[in-house]
Order: structure tokens, then C-alpha cells, then sequence
């Protein structure tokens, strides 16, 4: 029963979804309004992964979604409008990474490899807020790569010809987000003992 009521949701949802983005394509301003406060709560929080703080997190939302309403039209209809949104919000995040240039990939592997055994340490009882503060705490290409890789479930294949870097690049820097994240995390389990 319960698959039966999702899918019915999921359906009007869909044409809820199909019926917005038609509003907006005849450029009623409500509809535009409507489809940004639908889906800029979630949006920002994928801006707040890739971007190191929130003032660039927020030029991205906003960047973003004018790419959303000016590429509507090519939104066929043939998946969920969330996930095409998402889509554009990360190609976004991404293109503002590399104006900026500052993010350096390093392919060595030889100095994270001895810290891949477990990460899921004492991540069970962080609050989202400080989890996201741990992402943003990374450095630039780790946190790309992290996002892409274990949040949006790209392949180091594509997230090195995404990022112009070799996809032994990519697997570096995914494998030292991964010791960054442990030893911040052996850090705030230390501490919580400690107090």
C-alpha cells in the first residue's frame, strides 16, 4: 500500500511540477516565485556542500536559478524536475569553482592511503549543521570531489572529465576528503570524551 501512495504522490507531483514549469516558460512571475521557494531551501543546501562559506553559497543559489529559469525550455519532462534543478545548482556551484582557479588537485596517494580502514567513526550522533560545517572545513578539491563522488554518485571517470583532472586525481583527492573527514572526526570524539 504504502508503494501504491508514493507513486500516486510522486505522480502529482510530477504534474504539479509540469503545470509550474508552464506557468513560468509564459512568464508569470507567481509561478517563478513559486518554483524558486519550492526548491531553494534544498538547492542552497547542495550550494552550502560545494562552496566554502555561505556568501558564496548564496551567489550560486542565485546564479543558479537564473540558469534554471533562462534553460526551462529544455526541460523535457522526462524525469523529475528536482533532479534537473539539482543538476543545473551543481554544474553552477562547479563553474564558479573553477572562475576562481584556486583549487589545486594533488594526485599523490601515498599519505592518505594508510588512513582508508573505517570514517564512519562517531558520524551517527554529528547534527547536520556540523556535518556540513565539516564539508565546507575541507579544502577545495577535496570537498568537490566528496560532493561528487559520495553525495551525487558520479564515477571518478566523470567527475575527472567534469573537472579537466586525470581520474586518478579525482581518487586522491576523494581518499584524502576521506582521512580529512576521519581525523576531524577522531578530534571531536577525543574532545566528547574529554569533557
Amino acid at each position: 500500500m504504502q508503494l501504491y501512495e508514493r507513486k500516486m504522490s510522486l505522480n502529482y507531483e510530477m504534474k504539479e511540477d509540469t503545470t509550474l514549469v508552464q506557468a513560468c516558460l509564459k512568464g508569470d512571475p507567481r509561478a517563478q516565485k513559486a518554483l524558486f521557494e519550492k526548491f531553494a531551501a534544498k538547492m542552497f543546501a547542495v550550494c552550502l556542500r560545494y562552496m566554502s562559506n555561505h556568501d558564496d553559497a548564496q551567489d550560486a543559489l542565485q546564479d543558479g536559478f537564473v540558469k534554471v529559469f533562462s534553460k526551462l525550455i529544455d526541460f523535457k519532462n522526462e524525469g523529475v524536475l528536482e533532479g534537473w534543478i539539482r543538476r543545473v545548482i551543481v554544474n553552477t556551484c562547479l563553474d564558479a569553482i573553477r572562475k576562481n582557479a584556486k583549487t589545486k588537485f594533488d594526485v599523490s596517494l601515498d599519505d592518505v592511503s594508510y588512513k582508508l580502514d573505517y570514517i564512519d567513526t562517531g558520524m551517527e550522533h554529528l547534527e547536520v549543521e556540523e556535518l556540513m560545517k565539516l564539508i565546507q572545513s575541507m579544502p577545495n578539491g577535496y570537498r568537490i570531489v566528496f560532493n561528487l563522488y559520495a553525495i551525487e554518485g558520479y564515477t571518478h571517470k566523470e567527475i575527472g572529465e567534469r573537472l579537466g583532472v586525470n581520474e586518478n586525481t579525482s581518487k586522491s583527492q576523494y581518499l584524502r576528503a576521506r582521512a580529512f573527514l576521519r581525523e576531524r572526526l577522531e578530534k571531536i570524539e577525543w574532545t566528547e570524551k574529554t569533557l
